[in-house]
């Protein structure tokens, strides 16, 4: 099992940008499938980004796409996720997460393939 740990989120002003990471405790980055998720007050969990070191897939929610950008070091085994031109709607509690490469880039958001969670890294963006 790997332990993964985000930080970087914070409060923002509309407009602004966070990067988060995401720590992997072993190289999970490296071998595994990683997507950030969020989930805001009252809403369902969603999937924001997602990607496959294998092969260098990306995905993003339409929401956010031309926003965010996710990536990865795998020297650091570190997971990130650039996000600009926040707007509170992109309020919420920010999780990544890692796949096994059974799960090819079809499960990108399927939330149940996902093993391995972090505790989750808050953003709150304000008008």
């Amino acid at each position: 099992q790997v332990q993964l740990v985000e930080s970087g989120g914070g409060s923002v002003q509309a407009g602004g940008s966070l990067r988060l990471s995401c720590a992997a405790s072993w190289s999970t980055v490296g071998g595994h499938a990683m997507a950030w998720f969020r989930q805001a007050p009252g809403k369902e969990r969603e999937g924001v980004a997602c990607l496959d070191p294998d092969d260098g897939y990306t995905n993003y929610v339409a929401s956010v796409k031309g926003r965010f950008t996710i990536s990865q070091d795998s020297a650091k085994n570190t997971l990130y996720l650039q996000m600009n031109a926040l707007n509170p709607d992109d309020t919420g509690m920010y999780y990544c997460a890692a796949r096994p490469g059974i799960f090819g880039n079809s499960f990108c958001f399927v939330q149940r393939v996902y093993d391995d969670w972090g505790q989750g890294t808050q953003v709150t963006v304000s008008s």
